[in-house]
């Protein structure tokens, strides 16, 4: 037990520096425009609370990783996901896996933006999910699995939720081993920073 909790506590302080260092280098509020074929939706991330996470997905955005990207995972009254498959479902991924941030104080409320994952708490990559519901099951400390550990809250919808709502109530069904696609794919058309006026 003692080791158990040594390892922990090892682990939380690395987190920390981690994070320290990609508060950084990482605006405090950035925001980001994903022009969808269902319409467009404008982000609004949290760099002070999520500096990991957000740091990587603006690295993502910047490389134009996510254009062409589909909504892969659609569940009417749960979420809407994206970040992992082509149309046709070849998977896209990004190399680099990164530390989980879901004790930052943010919840999976309606209308945020989270990191999707595995079963390995620290197995974020590129896909993410917009909430449509409150899922504060999904907050760290919900369920006695992995530690504890929740899935990252980093943004917010700040424009665009009709958007989100419209695709979260598209026909879906299992398709190349996804159990709720759309039938006909929504995809990325452009995802980039943006700058109001």
């Amino acid at each position: 037990m003692k080791t158990r909790h040594f390892a922990i506590a090892v682990l939380a302080a690395f987190l920390t520096t981690v994070a320290a260092h990609a508060a950084d280098r990482v605006p405090p509020h950035p925001y980001i425009e994903i022009e969808t074929s269902e319409g467009r939706i404008l982000l609004e991330l949290d760099g002070r609370a999520a500096p990991i996470t957000v740091a990587h997905v603006l690295e993502l955005v910047d490389s134009g990783f996510y254009e062409g990207l589909i909504f892969h995972r659609v569940v009417e009254g749960f979420m809407i996901q994206t970040g992992g498959f082509t149309p046709g479902f070849k998977r896209k991924e990004d190399d680099e896996k990164i530390p989980n941030e879901s004790g930052n104080g943010l919840s999976n409320l309606r209308g945020t933006v989270a990191m999707a994952r595995t079963s390995d708490p620290h197995s974020a990559n590129s896909q993410f999910y917009i909430n449509v519901a409150d899922n504060v099951r999904l907050d760290p400390n919900k369920s006695p699995g992995n530690g504890g550990w929740g899935y990252t809250v980093f943004g917010v919808v700040i424009e665009g939720m009709e958007v989100v709502d419209k695709i979260a109530s598209v026909p879906t069904g299992p398709q190349q081993g996804q159990r709720s696609a759309p039938l006909v794919p929504i995809i990325i058309k452009s995802m980039r920073r943006y700058t109001f006026e």
